[in-house]
C-alpha cells in the first residue's frame, strides 16, 4: 500500500485532527520520497555562507544611560498604547523533567513557569499607564500541552488578555517512508516545530485581531528562557530602529553550542548549527540565537515564505522513525534582522534556558532573583 493510500485509510476523526492542525498529505508524500537521499542536501544551507560582519550586531542599550532612558520611553508608549503582544512557546514537554509539561513544573518553590509568565504580563500592564491598556499573553501550545495548559490556566484564560492556540502537527515516518506505527498500531502523530508559530498564530486568529485593534509588535520568548521578558528598552529600540525584525543573541562562553547569525549570500540570517555548510567552522560565530524575537506584526501577518523543513531522525523505543521539523529561526530568511546583543550574566541576564532538573537547581537562585526584580512574582 503506498503512503498515499494509508493516509487515505486513515479514520475520519484522525484526518480532521490532522488536517485542523496544519497537516497536508501531499507535502508528506514528496519528504517520504526524498528519504535516504537528501537528508544532508535538505538540513544544510546551501549557497555562500560567512561569519556575521563586526557591526552586524548591535549592543543593547545600557540602564542609566541617555539612550536607555530615550528607548524605555518609546517601549513604555508602545505598551501603554496596547500595541504589544507576548507570546510565549509553550509546546513542549519536559523530557528531562519526568515528561511533563514544562509550563506546570516548579521553576521556584510554588511557582511554576506559567505563574511566572502570567506575573510577567500583570506587571506589564502595570507599567502600561494608560487605563485598560493591555498586553495580550498567547501561549503555543502542542496537542500534548494544550489541555493541561487551559486546565491551569481556568477563568483568566479570555481569548482577548490571556490565549492559547496549538501548533501545527504531522505524522511520522519509517526509514523506507510508509507511515510509523506505535506499539498499539496506531500513526505516531508528533508536533512539527516552534517555526509553526506564524502559521499557526494566523490560523487562531488572534493575530488578525491584534491588527485590528492598532497592534504593532509581537514579542516571542521561549517559556523556559525566564530572562526574556518584555524589557521597555529592547522594545523601543527595536521600535526606533524601523525594521520588522530584531533577534536577541549572547556572547558564547567556553563550550557552548547552538543556532546563531551568519551571513548566508550575503544576507544575516538566524540558523541551527547543524544546518551550516561541511567545514565551516561554528567557532567563527562569536554569539548564539536565544530564541527571542520582537517582530512586526504586520510582516507576521504578510509573511510567505517556502519553509525548509529539516529531516530529524527519532528514537520511538527501539525503532527508528523520521520526522520533519521547521525551525522558527527561519523567518529571518525572509525578514532580515537586526542583532541584538543582551547580557546572560547578573540581574541584566536575558538568557536562563532550563533544560534538565540539575539545570534548575542550579539556576534558581539567579531566577528568583530576576524575578523579584522584574515583577514576576506580583
Amino acid at each position: 500500500m503506498s503512503l498515499a493510500q494509508q493516509i487515505s485509510a486513515l479514520p475520519a476523526p484522525l484526518l480532521k485532527r490532522l488536517h485542523d492542525r496544519g497537516f497536508e498529505a501531499p507535502r508528506l508524500a514528496r519528504w517520504a520520497a526524498t528519504l535516504g537521499v537528501e537528508r544532508d542536501a535538505r538540513n544544510r544551507l546551501p549557497g555562500r555562507v560567512e561569519p556575521p560582519a563586526p557591526d552586524d550586531i548591535a549592543a543593547a542599550p545600557v540602564e542609566g544611560t541617555a539612550e536607555h532612558g530615550r528607548h524605555r520611553e518609546r517601549g513604555l508608549a508602545a505598551l501603554s498604547a496596547g500595541e504589544v503582544a507576548l507570546c510565549v512557546l509553550a509546546g513542549g514537554m519536559a523530557t528531562r523533567m519526568g515528561s511533563v509539561v514544562k509550563a506546570l513544573v516548579e521553576a521556584l518553590p510554588g511557582r511554576t513557569f506559567l505563574d511566572l509568565r502570567l506575573g510577567e504580563n500583570a506587571h506589564l500592564e502595570a507599567l502600561a499607564s494608560r487605563p485598560g491598556a493591555h498586553v495580550p499573553l498567547w501561549l503555543m501550545t502542542s496537542e500534548a500541552t494544550e489541555r493541561p495548559i487551559r486546565d491551569a490556566l481556568g477563568p483568566r484564560l479570555d481569548g482577548a488578555r490571556c490565549a492559547t492556540f496549538e501548533q501545527n502537527v504531522s505524522l511520522r515516518l519509517t526509514p523506507e517512508g510508509a507511515l510509523f506505527l506505535d506499539e498499539q498500531g496506531e500513526p505516531s502523530v508528533y508536533a512539527t516545530g516552534h517555526g509553526d508559530l506564524p502559521d499557526a498564530l494566523r490560523r487562531s486568529g488572534l493575530l488578525a485581531r491584534f491588527l485590528e485593534r492598532g497592534g504593532k509588535t509581537v514579542w516571542i520568548a521561549n517559556l523556559d528562557n525566564l530572562g526574556a521578558t518584555v524589557d521597555p528598552a529592547i522594545l523601543g529600540w527595536h521600535l526606533d530602529h524601523g525594521d520588522p525584525l530584531t533577534v536577541e543573541v549572547v556572547d558564547k562562553v567556553g563550550a557552548d553550542r547552538g543556532g546563531g547569525p551568519v551571513r548566508w549570500n550575503g544576507k544575516r540570517i538566524i540558523t541551527e548549527e547543524f544546518r551550516l555548510p561541511h567545514g565551516f567552522d561554528p567557532g567563527a560565530v562569536p554569539v548564539f540565537n536565544t530564541n527571542t524575537f520582537l517582530v512586526s506584526a504586520a510582516a507576521l501577518d504578510a509573511l510567505a515564505m517556502e519553509w525548509t523543513y529539516v529531516e530529524v531522525e527519532k528514537k520511538i523505543g527501539d525503532r527508528k522513525a523520521i520526522q520533519f521539523e521547521r525551525l522558527l529561526g527561519e523567518i529571518t530568511a525572509a525578514l532580515e534582522p537586526r542583532l541584538l546583543r543582551v547580557p546572560r550574566e547578573g540581574l541584566a541576564s536575558r538568557f536562563l534556558p532550563v533544560k534538565d532538573v540539575p539545570e534548575l537547581e542550579r539556576r534558581r537562585p539567579e531566577i528568583e532573583a530576576i524575578a523579584r526584580a522584574r515583577g514576576l512574582l506580583g
